[in-house]
């Protein structure tokens, strides 16, 4: 094995050279034990990852495991907003990304900067961002949310108080649709969830007529107007393990395919497809977390996620109110 290069900022991962004939699952198994780390991992990662995670689970579930666990260490297979929030939940101990490069195009699509200028052209107005944006943007608003509890924190808000959400456009104009509140709504996508094709998802439900579309609120509209169900990931796949159906179109990232599978293998789950020739639908930014960087990450305990102090607890508190307002939500 060669020696161990440190992290490289540029890099955003430890890179050294893995014993091929290390079993990475049983070395990772003894690491966690070891250092008494939990992995969270988000539906969007590898199948190999989701099988040795501790907890699967969408933006809010993985929230509150994050504000629950006592491990010493935080190993989050997701992306870069989510071991932020893991760290804000959890200041004390020692959040760990596998690779540093795992950004989301939503929350680069809402510069901190750029929210803040946008905020202060409207005072008046209460700010509810979807969790999937930065730390910096966070602590810019007032209410977080998923797309598990968005609808449900909307309705909460007076009806005469003006509403800013952010960053998610197509969110955003789903929840206007559902709850009739003329929200200002901020210019961002998903660079998945966005590129989904009508013209394709017509084709599937023509090929597999028995099929009900389920579909993911960072949809686009036209791509939503044919779901028979829209919810968040855990919502997506709680509604095919119960229903009766048993033939899926699923309009959100693959990677929830897998959980869906081994829930129902009785069951058939197509995946929707882009406008692109590709006939994948997977978050080039999860996909960057692999079983190699996962094991190096809890070897070393690099790359880590610090944070000032100062974001951290202005963060904290829309995080929390968030956590508040959903109680009851499963």
């Amino acid at each position: 094995m060669t020696e161990l290069t440190l992290l490289d900022p540029a890099v955003g991962f430890i890179e050294e050279e893995i014993d091929p004939a290390l079993d990475l699952f049983e070395a990772i198994e003894r690491l966690k034990r070891e250092k008494n780390a939990v992995l969270l991992a988000h539906y969007y990662q590898e199948p190999d990852i989701q099988d040795i995670a501790d907890y699967i689970g969408d933006s809010l579930g993985l929230s509150r495991q994050a504000a629950a666990t006592d491990a010493d260490i935080i190993v989050f297979a997701g992306v870069h907003f989510m071991a932020e929030t893991a760290k804000i939940l959890s200041p004390a101990k020692k959040v760990l990304l596998p690779d540093l490069n795992a950004g989301c195009s939503l929350a680069d699509s809402c510069p901190a900067d750029a929210f803040a200028a946008f905020r202060t052209r409207h005072p008046d107005h209460i700010v509810v961002s979807y969790i999937n944006c930065s730390a910096a943007v966070k602590a810019l608003s007032d209410i977080i949310c998923t797309s598990s509890n968005a609808e449900h924190i909307i309705r909460q808000i007076p009806e005469d108080q003006p509403v800013i959400f952010a960053p998610d456009r197509n969110l955003g104009r789903y929840l206007v649709r559902q709850t009739g509140r003329d929200m200002l709504v901020w210019d961002g996508v998903c660079i998945v969830h966005e590129t989904f094709s009508e013209k394709k998802l017509i084709r599937l439900k023509i090929q597999y007529p028995e099929a009900l579309v389920l579909a993911h609120p960072e949809c686009e509209e036209a791509v939503l107007r044919h779901a028979d169900f829209i919810g968040s990931t855990s919502g997506i796949r709680r509604f095919s393990r119960e229903s009766e159906h048993t033939t899926f179109i699923v309009a959100t990232e693959e990677g929830i395919l897998h959980q869906m599978r081994k829930d129902r293998p009785d069951k058939t789950f197509i995946p929707a497809l882009p406008e692109s020739g590709c006939n994948c639908s997977q978050c080039p930014h999860m996909r960057l977390n692999t079983l190699e960087k996962l094991y190096l990450c809890l070897q070393h305990e690099q790359p880590e996620i610090e944070m000032d102090e100062a974001v951290r607890l202005r963060a904290l508190q829309p995080i929390e109110r968030m956590i508040e307002m959903s109680k009851g939500i499963g």
